[in-house]
């Protein structure tokens, strides 16, 4: 067997060339992965200020300039105290009020400005190195281009709660931000991971479908727990684990809401039941994956992984018992929110290593 510095000069720098280009690859999606998270903690913050709907017009370039002048200001505070949220909720706010909740929602904004100018640089960048090319390239542009739908998604939320009568943005429109940006965030981390230099030991496809599965489950959890966080559901019923005295609430409590549809967003104690049953469901699964994987592949990286996620769903859950209990603080609430991308960066480089392993045939 010829040792690798025996190859021929003139192979040699292509080898490094794409050594560095992968690794250059790999480094930035991880970024990208890193400033997606702080987006998802700076918006949580924003939410839970009270703030995003301080700024009430999209402007996609001209926006990244705040107020300069006095006069800047009064026009902002101007067009903010002609919005429902101002008149139904925070009357009287001082012009200093006004500010703090502003300089929210202008930092998350430009954190979404700087991460397309992240995303723009390194694609260029990996295109030059020749670490992006044909599918790939095409599959990492796609990352990309539902970053440009999460902005609009964005501002189409933002919208929502300008309307009349409303106070906050619509649930069913969070959901819908959150739930993208933590795919944007998946695909990211599954992408990154499956760049390693190191291969993973080979997993049956039983042991593949589980990592699927408990990911899948994982986005499931933080959909719901925006509907959670947009009906404010857990303003309510804050005893675990029974909900005004019941493990399943009766019927006509989770479906008091007409037309019945309606109830999965806008009632506060069925939108907190699926939240807690589906948080039943993903503690289960992540333990019973974490002993399939430590039987069929002990000692190997997989089963590392798969104890570490049932770790981390464990400490989640937790979080999530005590920010019910104490009645959403600040803190708890966004620790909660934040984690909840721990356990799915987790859950994702879990089967981003399982997919790169060569396969292997399949074990019972």
């Amino acid at each position: 067997m010829r040792d690798s510095t025996t190859r021929s000069p003139a192979m040699l720098p292509d080898d490094m060339r794409a050594a560095r280009g992968n690794a250059f690859l790999r480094r930035w999606l991880f970024v990208m992965a890193g400033l997606v998270f702080g987006m998802v903690v700076v918006g949580g913050a924003t939410r839970l200020t009270g703030s995003g709907l301080s700024i009430t017009e999209w402007r996609p370039i001209m926006g990244a300039i705040p107020p300069l002048t006095a006069q800047d200001w009064a026009d902002a505070f101007a067009k903010y105290q002609a919005i429902p949220q101002y008149e139904l909720l925070n009357k009287g706010m001082s012009f200093g009020e006004f500010q703090t909740i502003f300089w929210w929602e202008w930092s998350h904004r430009q954190l979404g400005r700087l991460i397309g100018l992240v995303f723009a640089a390194g694609f260029v960048t990996s295109l030059w190195l020749g670490a992006l090319r044909g599918r790939r390239a095409l599959g990492v542009l796609g990352i990309g281009a539902l970053g440009g739908v999460q902005a609009m998604i964005g501002w189409i939320m933002v919208a929502s709660g300008l309307k009349e009568g409303m106070v906050a943005v619509a649930p069913i429109k969070l959901m819908l931000h959150l739930t993208t940006a933590a795919v944007i965030f998946t695909l990211l981390v599954m992408v990154a991971t499956r760049f390693a230099p190191k291969a993973d030991e080979g997993a049956p496809r039983t042991i593949k479908r589980g990592g699927v599965i408990l990911l899948l489950l994982t986005l499931l959890q933080i959909a719901l727990g925006a509907l959670v966080a947009g009906s404010k559901a857990g303003m309510t019923w804050n005893t675990w684990p029974l909900i005004d005295g019941h493990f399943i609430p009766p019927a006509e409590m989770l479906f008091s809401v007409v037309p019945w549809i309606e109830n999965f967003v806008d009632n506060a104690a069925l939108v907190q039941f699926n939240h807690r049953m589906s948080a039943y469901v993903l503690l289960i699964f992540t333990v019973w994956h974490w002993w399939q994987v430590k039987r069929v592949m002990p000692g190997t990286g997989a089963s590392r992984r798969a104890m570490i996620n049932a770790v981390l769903i464990v400490a989640q859950a937790g979080i999530g018992i005590a920010t019910l209990l104490a009645i959403v603080p600040l803190w708890l609430a966004l620790l909660h929110q934040a984690f909840a991308f721990v356990v799915l960066g987790m859950a994702a480089a879990h089967v981003g290593a399982l997919y790169r392993a060569r396969p292997v045939a399949d074990q019972r």
